[in-house]
């Protein structure tokens, strides 16, 4: 890999460690403020709605301009958002601006390997890429974390610089502060990512031009036999692993006696996990074989219900790595396939707005019925239960549908072959 790449991944490290650290931040803020425990999960949902109500225009605004262009502006928008918790904007509406720069950011992020990258390299780089990522999932959490700890918050609020007075008087203010740093940090890796040089197709002015482009690029998506797999797999994926963040924490809470600060740690082993099976992807799986990672899919799911038995942090500790590993192993290989496809299908932006707009609508719902269910005053262990059998069971649904897929390839190819 060239230099470009690690520059990129830098980038994407700085930005969603950034990300990671604020939600931690922002569920300590609710707390602080004595919210509705059901506030908690409405955080993804306000911070994944941009995804969904831009969809359409976010992808062809990627496509407009150079990715590195648009990762700047990206985070310019999170910074933005930080700052807006920081001067005491209610922390929904907030972190719903840091998902407007989010969703601006991910079809830039993902859409330039494929122009910066030849496609027989695109599993190892979405391998190093998801492994990088998780990686900054588990330091984010873990900042987060440790910020909110009385201790190293009193020492770091106590540090002033000479002759200067920062303003910073709370331990929330002192969390934004150094988010917000993080945040500045990715943007400055964004002016040094390479331009790939891809020609940009001009912005349409026309809104319900762009709405139309990207409702045929959805169809055209869902309609090719690996599109719509991978498609279905990556959907799933993203809205369980949005929901299984705020199950860990109220389960680590009820089964084993942690607060927010430790609870946020079993997160990132979590994390780890993921970061494992994405590793373990890129150098084992090609994307020729990236459906035959289905089955773990099921596996991943029967392992969540497995949680509900649990009552020592040491015997968790191996099973969530072992979810996380599942989870990375079938994950990686299946986004790899979906960005080869809407790549060649329609272009690397506006497949990347695509997947996103799946995904976090998978996000909006997953974790808008969660928060209902908690709302509703369901056990978490019954959430548990509900959760690990609706992602085993969609999973093998999606393992009929690439089954049937390949009977009806095999039977046209057989059928072309008698033709000629």
């Amino acid at each position: 890999m060239s230099l470009g790449f690690y520059i990129i991944m830098a980038a994407q490290f700085f930005s969603a460690l950034a990300d990671n650290a604020l939600l931690i931040a922002a569920i300590a803020i609710l707390r602080d403020m004595q919210a509705p425990a059901e506030y908690e999960p409405l955080l993804k949902t306000f911070f994944t709605v941009s995804y969904v109500a831009l969809a359409a225009f976010v992808g062809a605004f990627a496509d407009s301009m150079p990715k590195w262009r648009v990762m700047f502006i990206s985070n310019g928008i999170k910074i933005a958002g930080c700052m807006l918790m920081y001067f005491d904007v209610h922390p929904l509406v907030a972190y719903a601006v840091v998902g407007l720069g989010a969703a601006a950011y991910s079809p830039a992020k993902y859409g330039i390997l494929t122009e910066y990258l030849p496609h027989r390299k695109l599993v190892i780089a979405n391998g190093w890429i998801e492994g990088l990522t998780v990686m900054a999932i588990i330091l984010g959490v873990v900042l987060g974390g440790a910020l909110i700890q009385p201790n190293l918050a009193a020492q770091l609020l106590a540090f002033d610089f000479p002759l200067f007075n920062t303003g910073v008087d709370t331990v929330a203010e002192m969390n934004l502060l150094v988010i917000g740093l993080l945040y500045l940090i990715a943007a400055l890796f964004n002016l040094y990512i390479p331009d790939t040089g891809v020609d940009h197709k001009p912005l349409k002015k026309n809104p319900l031009y762009l709405v139309h482009e990207f409702n045929h690029c959805l169809k055209l998506l869902w309609r090719d036999r690996l599109g719509q797999i991978s498609l279905a797999v990556t959907t799933l994926f993203w809205g369980a692993g949005a929901t299984l963040q705020f199950i860990v924490i109220e389960w680590a809470k009820a089964a084993l006696n942690l607060d927010l600060s430790k609870a946020s740690m079993l997160q990132g082993v979590v994390a780890v996990g993921v970061a494992i099976g994405a590793v373990l992807a890129a150098k084992m799986i090609t994307l020729r074989k990236s459906v035959r990672v289905i089955p773990l899919g099921i596996a991943m799911g029967l392992g969540v219900i497995v949680m509900i038995t649990v009552r020592d942090t040491w015997v968790a500790l191996p099973l969530l790595v072992l979810v996380g590993a599942l989870s990375g192993f079938f994950v990686v290989p299946m986004n790899a396939l979906l960005q080869h496809r809407g790549h060649i299908l329609m272009g690397a932006g506006h497949s990347i707005a695509v997947q996103n707009f799946n995904e976090n609508l998978s996000i909006l719902v997953m974790t808008g019925i969660y928060s209902l269910l908690i709302k509703a005053g369901m056990h978490i262990y019954w959430v548990i239960v509900l959760f690990g059998l609706f992602v085993a069971g969609t999973m093998w649904l999606v393992k009929r549908r690439f089954e049937a897929n390949q009977r009806e390839h095999d039977d046209v190819s057989y059928l072309e072959d008698r033709a000629h």
